[in-house]
């Protein structure tokens, strides 16, 4: 299990980009390696890498591989994100994507292509990097693609799966002739990853265009990011079961999607939100959120939202911004921190099989057509999650259990490659402990 810190520049926030320090930067990665943290995730904003459609600009390309050697001194290898996108309530969107010169991002084809160039070239500017973990698309880029953004550029789900192709091939394309990209094994030294990033919509809200299927068919991994903001702490308090087990049920939920039994899972980012997690249950809700983490099946790790605190001295943050690093922004050690660090220090083993019970999802009508509201169920408060959280409760090795989807529930080689030997079916009714687990279906 690798345990890895998405870096919040300690000095400008990522408004560093624009007037970049070595030696802050070197300042933030030694801390964060002194976690025992082995990678870290990196965000140059993609309007100061391509301010113009038809520029790239080297210096900044420059800085970027400049950040990844930095890393590697400590010991760390980098995921590299491309399109920032979004980042604790800003947008950072190039000029020649908004106002006047506003475009689709996800279908007009010019605007397309340029974005692809910008991803291959800053694939390219780090591919020969031995620490080199691998590139992220983008944080979280679906949210402009349908409300609540304000602004959203519309786009259908065929749509997003032919942008996010286009994306990964741009990405490997950068990373080809440095590395062999065919590995998928994520360690230093082996093939770098190619990943999609979404916001957790894409599991919760039907209406949401980039879906399960985006993260699940697309690049190398299956990318979750869980946030107990979504309404898991309201419904279920900051140390209830349903909040510090949403990391797991998210893994889990996100594997039912995965076409290939054995493709990797990454916690990518989780964090302790202070609207939600009073500061005094932080500690506690990462050490609980983690270690049921970590009995989930093919996880590749948890990164950690995030290194550092925002300074007080920059403005117009929603509160909880402020006070999610596990140092303060002056460097000192918080006791979320030293609660990840305990862990990451520990080096948690993998788990030797995967749990034998899956939850079945109704993802189809007896007529095997797709079901809608299959992702209203699956959110917090959803008659689902319910139900795989009551399995996960009564487990009897305190694991939660897997998710198969009703649709390949018959694939017998699917769920034999899964490790799955028995089901439980959801109950139409879910009050009281309608939900039994006792006796499970026998797999054939």
């Amino acid at each position: 299990m690798r345990f890895g810190v998405n870096h919040t520049p300690s000095v400008g926030w990522f408004h560093s980009w624009l007037d970049f320090s070595p030696s802050d930067t070197a300042r933030d990665m030694e801390q964060i390696a002194s976690l025992g943290a082995d990678h870290v995730r990196v965000f140059p904003l993609w309007p100061v890498v391509q301010p113009n459609r038809t520029l790239i600009r080297r210096a900044a390309l420059d800085d970027v591989a400049t950040v990844v050697d930095i890393a590697g001194s400590f010991g760390l290898d980098v995921n590299v994100d491309a399109l920032q996108g979004h980042l604790s309530s800003f947008d950072f969107v190039p000029s020649w994507l908004d106002s006047w010169h506003r475009r689709n991002m996800f279908t007009d084809p010019e605007v397309v292509a340029s974005t692809a160039a910008y991803v291959e070239a800053l694939a390219a500017a780090v591919a020969d990097k031995p620490n080199l973990l691998g590139i992220s698309i983008g944080n979280e880029v679906n949210q402009f693609a349908h409300a609540p953004h304000p602004a959203p550029h519309d786009t259908t789900a065929e749509q997003g799966h032919a942008w996010a192709a286009a994306m990964v091939a741009a990405a490997r394309r950068g990373l080809t002739g440095a590395r062999d990209t065919s590995g998928r094994e994520a360690r230093r030294g082996s093939a770098p990853l190619v990943t999609v990033a979404q916001y957790d919509a894409a599991w919760y809200d039907d209406a949401q265009p980039f879906g399960p299927e985006h993260a699940a068919d697309h690049g190398d991994a299956t990318v979750t990011h869980s946030w107990v903001f979504n309404g898991a702490a309201a419904l279920h308090g900051a140390l209830g079961a349903g909040s510090v087990r949403h990391g797991e049920y998210l893994l889990q939920l996100a594997a039912a999607w995965n076409r290939a039994p054995g493709r990797p899972n990454w916690l990518q980012e989780v964090g302790a939100p202070t609207n939600v997690v009073d500061p005094a249950d932080a500690a506690a809700f990462t050490d609980r959120t983690i270690r049921h983490v970590a009995g989930a099946q093919d996880l590749l790790g948890v990164t950690w939202w995030c290194s550092h605190d925002v300074a007080r001295s920059l403005a117009d943050f929603p509160e909880l911004e402020y006070d999610l690093g596990l140092f303060t922004n002056d460097g000192r050690l918080k006791p979320a921190g030293e609660a990840f660090a305990a862990l990451a220090r520990s080096r948690m083993p993998t788990p030797a099989a995967p749990p034998s019970i899956a939850v079945v999802l109704d993802d189809v009508l007896p007529d095997g057509s797709p079901r809608y509201g299959v992702r209203a169920d699956c959110a917090p408060g959803g008659r689902f999650a319910a139900a795989w959280l009551a399995c996960a409760e009564s487990s009897a090795d305190g694991r939660g259990p897997q998710v198969v989807l009703r649709s390949r529930l018959s694939d017998t080689a699917h769920t034999v490659a899964r490790g799955i030997r028995s089901t439980v079916e959801v109950p139409d009714d879910l009050a009281g402990t309608a939900l039994s687990v006792a006796h499970p279906a026998t797999m054939p």
